[in-house]
This record gives C-alpha cells, structure tokens and sequence, in this order.
C-alpha cells in the first residue's frame, strides 16, 4: 500500500542549496522571456514573415497548455529533474528552429515546438516549491520568485529593441537557444525534490484520471479560474500592446520596452510587499483586495478609452495599477490551489499552469478578431476579464477564515 502523503518541507528544506531559488526563478521566467523579448520584432516580423504576427504567440501558448497536461504526470511518476532536462532540450531546438525561420507557418511551427519544452520550466518549479514548503512559505517563496522573475519582462524587450539596432530579429531567437543551453547545464545542479516513496505507482495512462479529481476539487479549481482570468486579462495587454502602442499611439520601438518595464517594476514592487502581508493576512483576504484593485483599474482604463480622456498616458497608468497586482495574484492562487494536493502536485501545476497560460490563447483570439491596433479591443479585454477574476473572489463577503 502507498504511504500517506507527508509536507516534505522538513525533509527537503534546509538542504536545497543556494542555487535552488535562482535557477527556479528562471525556469519561471522562460515563458514571459519566450514571449517578451521579441515584442519590439513583431511589426517587422509581421512584415518579412508575411502573417498575422500574433499568430506566434497563439502557437506559442497553444503549446504551452497542451504538453502541461502531458509532462505533469510525468513528472509525478518519475520526478522533477528528467522532464525538465528533457523540455529543456526541446526549448532549445525550438529557438534554432525560429531563428531560422523564413515563412510565418515555418516560425508558428517552431514557436509551438519551443514552448512545449519551454512549459516543463514554470510548472516544475512551481511543483518543486510545492514538494519543499507548505502553503504560507510556499507563497512567501513564490513572490520571491516573482520578484526574481521579473526581470525578464524588464530585460527581454529592452533587449530585443537593442538587438534590432544592430542585427535583425533572427539573432533573437539565437539568444534564446544559448540562453537554454545555460540553463540546462544549471539544472544538472538542481536537487531532486520529489521523494520517490511519494512517486505515483500508476501508469502514465492512468495518471492522466488524476485530472478528473482536480477538476472536482472546489478549492483547486476556485484559485485556478481565478488566476486564469487574470490572465487572460493580463495576456490582453502582452499581445495587445505591441500594436497599440508601436503602431497606434507611435512609441518608437526602443521606447516600447521602458513603457512595458514599467509594469513589471509595480509586480515586484508588490511581490515584496506580498512577501510580508502572507504572514499576517490570509491568501483569500490579499486575493479579494488585489482583484478588486485590478478589476477597478481595467474598468476605469475602459472608460477613459471610451471617452478619448487621456491619450497614451491614460492607458499606462490603467495597465499599471491592473499589472501590478499580478504580485499578489500569481503567487497567492497557485500556492493556495496546490496546498490541497501535495501528491499530485505535478498533474496540479501542469493544469493550473495549463488554464493560465491557454488562456492567453482567448486573448490573442480576441485582439486579432477585434483588432488589435486600437486601444478599446485591448481596454475591454482587460477590463472584462479582470472583472471575472475578482468575482470568484467574491470581494464583498469579507467573512475571511484564516487559511493561513
């Protein structure tokens, strides 16, 4: 008979190494990494591939929630380290394969071989954190990890601009390959954090039930659709933005990335101050705040778009207040969703991680029928969605138990 799942936390702890924190904020940044640092590329690449641009990003993350569903049991049966070598491999022919590129079928294909290994990076750490601490150090290590993470959205499109001054959008894709051969050589240093006495005795085949059981799971299923339509908001300004403020309101390409580091700066910002409020205040009370606030700055973002209040400045300031609160938001949800299935951690953050980031396919869906060169598409996008978001935290029943 199986054992009975135990907190490994006392286990695993106070012998990960120093290097354990690093490199998992890396794995979690490949995804906005994959994505962010072409961003001042997509109208020129738009141009020389002869396509719908945002086309890459739906491939990308098409992939990105499909092969989740299938590393998570993977990683349950066979531990942490294997699948992540191996999706790390995969992310590295994939870039090869985009820098390459010369037709926008050619770049979608690529684009979507990327992510299915660029996917093992965030969903593995998350289960990592999840194999090592239990739920209020688990969030206090995931803002952690936000903070670290952050730097990717900060530095891919500063850097992507400055790659396209010098050298064309191709040697961006090169970046990234050499980018995951360091990272692969990092995790080779990685401790395995899944005890094989907790390992699923099933098969693969049978594994995949485990996501009937989540998918019946009140509590998991709450924090998951939350963070997914927060994401889907969120995933309305990544795509959207390019255009909108490129193309629409003519911020130069360099300029574009200031703009996008800008957000970034507010989530870790608020990332630290997460670190500290988990310690105080349940995750259901920061959740129903931190919803709220963003469902309030996307709403009153539509409005001065509706009303033409504002310009350029207006759509900042009302992406910042919404962005920022992705420091509450991410960390809070996934450590509150897996905290009730440690045995299963694996299939639970390949799924969550699944309906997180496929749900940036709705949003990119939207802005290329909608239009994705004026600010409303992107404004309502945001607005509705976040709206949703904090209405499964149903923010005015502030009867909060401590969960903490």
């Amino acid at each position: 008979m199986k054992k009975k799942y135990q907190n490994t936390s006392t286990i695993h702890s106070q012998n990960v190494g120093k290097i354990f924190i690093p490199v998992l904020a890396g794995l979690m940044a490949f995804t906005s990494l994959s994505t962010d640092i072409y961003l001042p590329a997509m109208p020129t690449m738009e141009n020389d591939l002869h396509g719908n641009i945002e086309l890459t990003v739906t491939g990308f993350l098409v992939g990105f929630a499909v092969a989740q569903i299938i590393w998570g049991p993977i990683s349950d049966k066979y531990g942490r380290k294997l699948p992540l070598i191996a999706g790390i491999f995969l992310f590295i022919i994939g870039s090869v394969g985009c820098a390459l590129s010369d037709s926008m079928v050619a770049m979608v294909f690529w684009r979507i071989i990327q992510a299915f290994g660029a996917c093992t990076g965030p969903m593995i750490a998350r289960a990592m954190v999840r194999d090592v601490y239990e739920k209020t150090e688990a969030a206090r290590k995931l803002s952690g990890l936000m903070i670290l993470m952050a730097i990717a959205p900060i530095v891919g499109p500063l850097l992507g601009g400055q790659i396209l001054k010098f050298a064309s959008w191709h040697y961006i894709f090169w970046l990234l390959a050499v980018i995951g051969i360091v990272m692969l050589i990092l995790v080779f240093f990685l401790p395995e954090t899944f005890n094989p006495q907790y390992r699923s005795e099933q098969s693969i085949a049978t594994a995949f039930s485990n996501y009937k059981k989540l998918i019946s799971n009140k509590k998991f299923m709450k924090y998951t659709l939350c963070l997914t339509f927060f994401y889907m908001a969120a995933y309305g300004f990544i795509a959207g933005s390019p255009s909108v403020y490129i193309s629409y309101f003519k911020v130069p390409e360099q300029s574009y990335g200031w703009l996008f580091a800008l957000n970034v700066f507010g989530l870790i910002g608020f990332s630290l101050l997460n670190r500290k409020l988990v310690k105080t205040y349940s995750l259901d009370a920061i959740l129903k705040v931190s919803t709220l606030v963003s469902m309030t700055s996307g709403l009153l973002m539509l409005v001065t778009v509706l009303n033409s209040w504002g310009g350029l400045a207006a759509v900042v300031i009302g992406v910042f207040f919404f962005f920022s609160m992705n420091g509450f938001i991410a960390a809070c949800t996934t450590a509150a969703a897996l905290d009730d299935v440690p045995e299963i951690a694996g299939s639970a953050s390949a799924l969550l991680g699944s309906m997180q980031y496929g749900s940036g396919i709705v949003s990119t869906l939207l802005l290329t029928f909608f239009g994705n060169t004026i600010p409303l598409t992107m404004s309502w996008i945001i607005a509705f969605f976040a709206t949703l978001a904090a209405l499964i935290m149903k923010p005015w029943n502030w009867k909060v138990q401590d969960d903490n």
